[in-house]
């Protein structure tokens, strides 16, 4: 049998969060500064609040401060703090560095852990995942990975050029994907590198300039010129990187998707709340068949995305690597988020597109959720793939 009952050790955390958002963290809404990311101070802020509250670091380990959910407990909790762009920022689960901190926790030593996790998962410090290149370099085929790493006196060196890498912007590290192989063969060839930002050899060479601004430390392009790091800098094994980043690939896609469904039942309550009050024709615009429409359309894409994002969830918590649920959540909650935020533009009409309303920022803080983390149309080709594979296995069985 099929439970979507919560327990209520969970419901009542849940009902905590939602609480916290809306009479602690929306409030403060308006003292963001409009750059990229919240403000240092109002994030320190927040965070003592939420570690006041009992929120903080909910996808942590409780050995390291957090309060340890499994990942359906994480997809209830981080639903409610992404009702605010500044909910995952107040609760220290907020990509990318929630993401690293699954990565840290699984594979580093434990030196690294001391040095790297602790201090990240307590909120001290930002991180940053360098994987993204410009042309010709990584994108969404991962094989296409320009960015070296040669074996030197103690250590490594890196030498390459990475893109719209998020948070690098005053974070204290990067854990960069480098090949160090001369081919990336059956998914080696590739290691992944803890580096400080105060190394010579790495620079933030900009901020670029994106329609989307709600991650702290923004989007940047960087810099690994000829850069050392020792050889207690690998990751994991080397040359197994991309099998450690399958570690933190479908986690990560799951809680984006968890975040942005917060954002857009957000979004679909502004609406809702339009709707009921705003009188056209004689009539509420809630009681329109046109607008009922709509309404009722951005229920079934909260409802159907919820339920994907939860199965992979459970696909996770069984112990399945959940790389086609995540894959399947992705595609699915990406086109529908942005959907129902542009539903709420369109039923807010005037007010919806205007700076009285937050819809507009939400349309262009989701839109970019369509190509992080694997564009939609890599992921439909990568499901495609799969189906036609596994039917053909299929016949030829009989």
């Amino acid at each position: 049998m099929i439970d979507f009952s919560l327990p209520t050790e969970l419901v009542e955390l849940q009902e905590r969060t939602r609480d916290f958002v809306r009479d602690v963290v929306i409030p403060r809404e308006p003292e963001e500064q409009g750059g990229h990311g919240v403000d240092d101070a109002l994030r320190a802020d927040l965070q003592r609040e939420a570690r006041a509250a009992g929120l903080f670091a909910p996808t942590v380990a409780p050995a390291y401060g957090g309060l340890g959910l499994d990942v359906r407990g994480q997809a209830v909790v981080l639903e409610e703090a992404g009702y605010s762009l500044l909910g995952p920022q107040a609760l220290n689960c907020a990509a990318p560095d929630e993401g690293n901190m699954h990565l840290l926790a699984e594979v580093a030593t434990e030196a690294q852990k001391a040095r790297y996790l602790e201090p990240l998962t307590a909120g001290e410090v930002r991180s940053c995942f360098a994987m993204t290149e410009p042309a010709p370099g990584a994108g969404s085929d991962p094989s296409m990975l320009a960015t070296v790493a040669e074996r030197a006196d103690g250590g490594w060196r890196i030498n390459g050029r990475k893109w719209f890498i998020t948070g690098a912007q005053d974070a204290a590290f990067a854990i960069c994907m480098a090949r160090t192989e001369q081919a990336i063969e059956r998914g080696r060839g590739a290691t992944m590198f803890l580096v400080d930002a105060g190394n010579p050899g790495f620079q933030v060479v900009r901020l670029i300039e994106t329609i989307d601004r709600a991650f702290a430390g923004g989007h940047a392009e960087v810099l690994f010129d000829d850069c050392f790091v020792e050889d207690d800098a690998v990751l994991g094994e080397a040359g197994l990187g991309f099998g450690y980043a399958q570690v933190r690939l479908a986690p990560a896609r799951l809680t984006h998707c968890m975040r942005w469904l917060g954002l857009a039942r957000r979004a679909l309550d502004i609406a809702l709340d339009r709707a009921n009050e705003r009188q056209a024709f004689g009539q509420a615009l809630a009681d329109l068949g046109m607008v009922q429409r709509m309404i009722a359309e951005s229920v079934i894409d909260l409802e159907s995305a919820r339920l994907l994002t939860w199965k992979g969830a459970w696909a996770l918590d069984q112990g399945g690597d959940g790389r086609l649920e995540s894959s399947i959540a992705k595609a699915q909650v990406a086109e529908a988020v942005n959907r129902v935020v542009d539903r709420a533009v369109q039923i807010c009409g005037a007010l919806g597109v205007s700076g009285d309303a937050p819809l507009g920022r939400y349309l262009t803080e989701v839109r970019s959720f369509r190509i992080y983390d694997g564009a939609t149309e890599t992921h439909l080709w990568s499901i495609a793939r799969r189906a036609a594979r596994a039917r053909r296995a299929r016949a030829s069985r009989g």
